[in-house]
């Protein structure tokens, strides 16, 4: 951001920030492969940044409104999120929609692993994070006025539909893991399963997108709701289950890890916690719905490769991430295989 941007940036932010006062001075914030995020520091206030990154988008995608909107809705339910202030949809500004909210001060964890915690640590953030999905899909969409924020029905049917084109967009090259599952899942889905009444679904929950206490495992925020909708929770549970059944290089997974001595439960113990904590059974539908969801974090993964081919990623690490795509689409096949 050139400092014409700062400087209409501050502007706009004096008139439309409760308590913001004199120039924004901004620092990138690392971790976000979507939209470019940044910390604003003014005298004594700190807030964050969330904005589109620049260039041509694919439809539909980088929607920081759609973040600032859900945000707004669940302050105050039992869901934790950071406290917005403002929506910019004024291009005039900086260039492209942002949102404006506090910076909520904690911990945020990448390696699902956890490296240089006490087993029992370990155990209590993963508890608090299977206790923190389980109150989003208990969330009263129409009493926060989330009614409007998705279409509930046949949510997996245009879940396939979308990623499919949104694939389609950022193809860089053939990879045949991906055409099978594109051809495989719309032909494989049971009936009634998308007949179902939806929740809301956050669409992208996993570890780094919840910031944790400083010192307690307890979360404070989750973050990074570009992706949520009104949806099956039973599909938002797989995506987050997923990682007991991925590698590491695969996207940041659980397997191959000894468990047991990290004191990180299995799949099924976890799957356990959401349970007890009002969460929803998945049933027969669990390893579909693995499938399904690998085969959609390929194709966010390739749509991360086509902006770091396209100079538009909003991370420095794009073009490794979004390389993994074809891990991913291949792990989903083996998975559709053994669910087949």
């Amino acid at each position: 951001m050139n400092e014409t941007d700062q400087a209409r940036l501050s502007d706009w932010l004096r008139a439309n920030v409760a308590g913001f006062r004199g120039g924004a001075r901004l620092q990138p914030l690392a971790g976000g492969q979507s939209n470019p995020t940044y910390r604003v520091d003014a005298g004594e206030h700190r807030w964050v940044l969330r904005r589109k990154p620049p260039g041509v988008l694919l439809a539909s995608a980088h929607a920081v409104d759609r973040e600032y909107r859900v945000m707004a809705a669940l302050a105050g339910t039992d869901v934790p999120v950071p406290r917005v202030h403002a929506l910019c949809e004024d291009p005039a500004v900086i260039g492209s929609t942002f949102v404006v909210m506090d910076l909520v001060e904690g911990r945020v964890f990448v390696d699902p692993s956890l490296p240089g915690m006490a087993p029992s640590e370990r155990d209590a953030i993963y508890a608090a994070m299977a206790r923190t999905l389980a109150a989003i899909h208990r969330v009263d969409v129409a009493a926060v006025g989330l009614s409007g924020h998705g279409k509930p029905q046949n949510y997996l049917t245009r879940q396939i539909e979308r990623w499919t084109r949104q694939y389609r967009a950022s193809e860089t090259e053939r990879i045949e893991a991906m055409e099978r599952l594109i051809e495989w899942l719309p032909a494989h889905l049971p009936p009634g399963l998308d007949d179902e009444p939806g929740t809301l679904v956050h669409g992208d929950y996993r570890l780094d997108n919840l910031i944790f206490h400083p010192t307690e495992p307890r979360v404070l925020a989750v973050i990074d709701w570009e992706l949520s909708t009104l949806g099956h929770p039973l599909a938002d549970l797989a995506y987050h289950l997923m990682a007991w059944r991925v590698t590491p290089d695969e996207f940041r997974g659980l397997k191959g890890h000894d468990l047991a001595a990290l004191g990180i439960p299995d799949e099924a113990a976890h799957l356990g916690h959401y349970l007890a904590a009002g969460g929803r059974a998945p049933g027969d539908h669990l390893d579909l719905l693995m499938a399904f969801n690998m085969f959609r974090m390929a194709a966010i993964l390739q749509g991360i490769l086509a902006r770091s081919l396209q100079g538009n990623a909003a991370a420095a690490d794009a073009r490794t991430t979004g390389e993994r795509a074809r891990r991913m689409a291949e792990a989903g096949w083996r998975q559709a295989q053994a669910h087949a």
